[in-house]
Order: C-alpha cells, then structure tokens, then sequence
C-alpha cells in the first residue's frame, strides 16, 4: 500500500493529511511542514476541501476516510460526524448518543483519539458545563476552531 501526504498551511498552524490510493486516514496539526507527496486524487480532495473549510465555502467534508480504531472507536468517530457546524456537544451528550451513558470517560479517550481532526470533527465536543477540556491539536486551537464555526 502507498502513503501519500499532503500538507496545508491553515490559519492555526500547518495540518498534515494522509492517505492511501482511496482512503483518508489522518488529518492533524504538525508543529512544521514536511514534505508533499504525489497527490492521489483522494488527497487532492481533502487539500481542496480543507482550504474550503477556512474559506468559510464548506461546512461538511466529503470524503473517503478510514481511520484506524477499535469498534468502540469507530462508533464514537461516526456520532462526531453527526454534529452539524457551528454547533457543539457535551462528551456526557455523546456517551448517550452512542447508547453509552455511563462511558462518559472512554468516550472522551475515543473522541481524543479522532486521527482524523477537523474532517471528524471532535472539536465540537465540550465538558458538560460549557468548558473546552481535551484537544489533540491544543484547546488555544479548539477554541479558534470553535469561534471560527460559531460566526461563519
């Protein structure tokens, strides 16, 4: 299997994406850009629809992604999915919606393990009383991302 990666140079700081021939499999902050791979057209389209995320022109992403993960994982990953723009969730919120009330904690590791942020979007969940808590990219990031979504 090839890996490719592409990177882009957001307002919050560089985001490295990678993927296979088909399939998106991470997206995350990196402290610098590396170096940019062939671009598969699955990669093309995650480079085109993050500029059009900060462009404010794309409020859903639509694209192929595979993110690696235990079953548990991959539920909390696809209820993320589910949490429209501009809006956020409390991690207590999300344990319900998954049928897990009493999992508040293992669906917050699950959420903090996203490899896939911004395109799954785990930055709209919030602590239960309105506070940002956990970001694998930095709450100063969160909160931009959180500010960035609420007045678009």
């Amino acid at each position: 299997m090839n890996t490719y990666r592409a990177y882009y140079d957001s307002p919050i700081g560089f985001i490295e994406i990678t993927s296979d021939d088909t399939f998106i499999y991470s997206c995350n902050f990196v402290e610098k850009e590396g170096c940019t791979t062939d671009l598969p057209d699955v990669l093309a389209r995650a480079l085109a629809q993050t500029d059009e995320y900060f462009q404010r022109e794309r409020k859903q992403f639509n694209l192929l992604i595979a993110p690696a993960g235990t079953e548990f994982q991959q539920k909390v990953w696809l209820e993320l999915l589910k949490i429209p723009y501009g809006e956020t969730i409390s991690y207590k919120d999300l344990a319900s919606r998954i049928g897990k009330e009493t999992a508040v904690r293992a669906v917050g590791n699950a959420n903090g393990k996203n490899p896939v942020s911004i395109i799954i979007p785990c930055h709209r969940v919030i602590g239960s009383d309105g506070e940002l808590v956990g970001y694998g990219g930095g709450l100063d990031r969160k909160k931009w991302l959180l500010e960035f979504e609420k007045n678009g």
